[in-house]
């Protein structure tokens, strides 16, 4: 098995199909059989006859329920990313190969069940029936590539035992370090023993390639990110990654991240997985759209990369600066001694009884900016929750923003909130 992933997402929607096509001959529904000669016998002597289950058939005209299964949308995709899914089905004898790749996806699962439950006529899960017709499939999909891992810790973040894995897709997951066979133990376990959250990235390549440490850094930046906007706290990436060929040696490559380690992780509850998923995947197609310029503004662009500036600081009071540069571009674009910036964001973020004492806040930071500047300060535990607080602001208008929550010119937001306020008072 080199393919662990894509082991685990057919071996599920495999043993999910055998319950439910069990289910529905429980409830009546019956195989079609065909009349095949058996042998050709003696010269002279009469063939011999045998019946033969229809079960591929059975399974086809079952596709519409099969599709509804938790387990089909997972599978589905990863056999989609696979370039050569069309060389299965030609293997297997198919008429024709889908172009579009999930069509593709579904004729491939059509055929891979096909050979799991060839010509029975019950539908119990079969584990060296299945293992025969995986090792079939992975050497179709496989042939002259290899498997490739690369993982990095995401230090910060926590998983509950119960949940140890979340696929994010698109080849990219969040596995304990624990559960993750064989990876490096200086990848695994904290300072205290604990076991890291580790990003993975799990593809295939030409076997004559390099390890792909720059699409590797690029898709756990894109991950820290997310996690970021996804909730508050102080997460980053370990300084090393660790990649392999199929299942050799784990070999080590800077990352070059800065880590800020918090003073305690933040745990991604059981049950709390699929809002996650969904805002990973929803941050997958606005980042790279943000970036390209083609979603919000240049505005949005820069505040989100002084929000990671100010994450990734050492000093708390160094990353006050990061997060008011951020909340100016996005609020105060005429020029700082506008002093705009207290007013809209607390109109933005904060109900109205609440909008004055919000206002204040900004005001004090930008106070404890200036005395920071000119060493008169230090960091206290009031400065550090001041500032813990301004960037908590910061993260939910970029969150809000990219979300679709808010519009992209938060300066005319801001207005409208106030115009509304005025045209609410009583004269």
């Amino acid at each position: 098995m080199r393919d662990p992933g894509l082991h685990e997402l057919l071996r599920t929607f495999t043993a999910e199909t055998a319950a439910a096509l069990a289910g529905e001959r429980a409830e009546g529904a019956e195989i079609p059989f065909e009349v095949i000669e058996a042998s050709e016998g003696r010269r002279g002597s009469p063939p011999l006859y045998c019946y033969r289950a229809l079960t591929g058939a059975f399974i086809e005209h079952r596709m519409g329920l099969l599709s509804g299964l938790a387990s089909y949308a997972p599978a589905a995709r990863a056999l989609a990313e696979r370039s050569r899914a069309g060389s299965y089905l030609s293997m297997c004898g198919a008429d024709r190969v889908p172009e579009e790749p999930r069509d593709r996806a579904d004729a491939v699962l059509m055929t891979f069940l096909d050979r799991v439950f060839a010509e029975r006529s019950d539908f119990g899960f079969d584990p060296d029936r299945f293992r025969r017709a995986y090792e079939e499939l992975e050497k179709a999909l496989l042939a002259g590539r290899a498997l490739v891992t690369v993982i990095a810790p995401l230090v910060g973040l926590a998983l509950e035992e119960r949940t140890w894995k979340l696929d994010l897709g698109d080849e990219l997951s969040l596995v304990r370090g624990d559960r993750l066979q064989d990876a490096p133990p200086e990848a695994v376990w904290d300072e205290d023993e604990e076991p890291r959250v580790l990003a993975v990235l799990t593809t295939t390549q030409e076997r004559s390639d390099s390890l792909p440490w720059a699409t590797a850094r690029r898709r756990f930046s894109e991950l820290l990110t997310t996690v970021r906007l996804f909730d508050h706290g102080s997460y980053g990436l370990g300084p090393l990654a660790w990649g392999r060929v199929d299942y050799g040696v784990w070999r080590p490559a800077a990352l070059g991240a800065a880590v800020r380690p918090g003073p305690a992780r933040t745990l991604i509850p059981d049950g709390q997985e699929g809002e996650f998923r969904g805002f990973f995947e929803l941050m997958a197609r606005r980042l790279p759209a943000l970036a390209d310029g083609s979603f919000g503004s240049p505005e949005l662009a820069w505040a989100l990369a002084r929000f990671e500036m100010g994450c990734e600081r050492s000093s708390p009071l160094h990353a006050l600066t990061d997060y008011l540069l951020a909340l100016r571009a996005l609020l105060e674009p005429e020029d700082p001694g506008s002093t705009r910036l207290p007013q809209r964001l607390s109109l933005i973020c904060a109900r109205p009884e609440d909008r004055a004492r919000l206002a204040e806040r900004v005001a004090a930071a930008i106070s404890l900016e200036g005395s920071a500047v000119t060493g008169m300060t230090g960091e206290d535990d009031q400065a550090v929750e001041l500032i813990a607080e301004m960037g908590e602001h910061l993260r939910a208008l970029l969150r809000d923003t990219l979300c679709g929550h808010l519009q992209p010119d938060l300066v005319g937001v801001a207005d409208t909130v106030l115009a509304e306020d005025l045209a609410a008072t009583p004269v």
